[in-house]
């Protein structure tokens, strides 16, 4: 079974490649926007905890995802495997995931950073700040923005580098050749962990594992 983390900066693409390797994988993509969006739409418990702080422009806290997060894992539709996409973030949040996971006899095993360099990132977001109208994003708010990423998600790169379950993957290049090199990057890892999944190549469109 697949249990995997996509972690990328802003402008890598992560949200997209996500969804495609989910789908490669016979796997649930799990987005914590798309959590906080259903619980405030659907005014859960959790919901309207969470909007409170939403409404005041403050963060969420953790101790609230965490609890959205592991209601959301513990799922039906998650018993064949789950990537997540936006979580965790931090350090403590790692703490709280490695928690509820061990409560249910799981972990991650696969973990994949998606890299591309702050230069294109800035064009790109730059480009889509243009696009939508946005003249607030500026190259300087986009490198800040992109510097803070790097500052909060090192730390959880590491504490996973230490288990030996972490693949970087370079995200330049043909959307089909990025999740190509996904595909391979995830297989890489469960190779060298044991457990070896079952993924279908974008290349040839049949099932089985990547050569």
């Amino acid at each position: 079974m697949t249990r995997m983390l996509i972690m990328g900066p802003p402008g890598s693409g992560k949200g997209t490649q996500a969804s495609r390797i989910a789908d490669k994988l016979g796997i649930v993509a799990i987005s914590t926007g798309d959590i906080f969006r259903y619980n405030v739409k659907e005014m859960t418990a959790l919901g309207k905890e969470a909007k409170k702080y939403m409404d005041n422009g403050d963060f969420v806290p953790d101790d609230v995802t965490n609890r959205m997060v592991a209601e959301r894992i513990r799922q039906s539709d998650v018993e064949h495997g789950f990537l997540l996409d936006g979580y965790p973030r931090t350090s403590g949040q790692v703490e709280a995931l490695d928690g509820f996971l061990t409560e249910d006899g799981q972990a991650l095993n696969v973990v994949i950073e998606l890299t591309v360099p702050d230069e294109e990132l800035v064009a790109r977001l730059l480009g889509r700040a243009e696009s939508d109208g946005r003249t607030d994003d500026t190259e300087d708010v986009i490198q800040h923005r992109l510097d803070l990423y790097h500052e909060q998600t090192a730390a959880v790169i590491q504490s996973y580098v230490t288990r030996g379950i972490v693949q970087r993957v370079d995200g330049t290049g043909q959307v089909d050749d990025i999740t190509e090199r996904l595909l391979q990057a995830v297989y890489s890892v469960r190779e060298r962990t044991g457990n070896l999944p079952v993924v279908q190549s974008v290349a040839d469109g049949d099932g089985g594992n990547p050569e």
